[in-house]
């Protein structure tokens, strides 16, 4: 699988929703927190049309807002069974 970035913060209930799921399924991801790195804030607004949404995925260099979570949507997006 492709590398999984997960923009987010650390007050986002969502983003603990989105990374729990990558987790119990076994799925390695890489986490940035926008509040710590102007860069990736910038990021997340360019491609959010200047929301601060998180969390923002990003995946072979597409990104897409994951707020408000939806498993379904998710595992569609990331092509990845719902269930464990």
């Amino acid at each position: 699988m492709s590398e999984i970035t997960v923009y987010s913060n650390t007050w986002c209930c969502d983003c603990r929703r989105a990374k729990s799921f990558l987790k119990d399924r076994g799925i390695a991801y890489r986490e940035i927190n926008i509040d710590h790195n102007p860069e990736a804030e910038a990021t997340v607004l360019r491609v959010n049309n200047g929301k601060r949404k998180v969390p923002t995925i990003e995946v072979e260099g597409r990104y897409f807002p994951m707020s408000p979570f939806d498993p379904y949507r998710f595992a569609e997006e990331l092509k990845i069974p719902l269930n464990k």
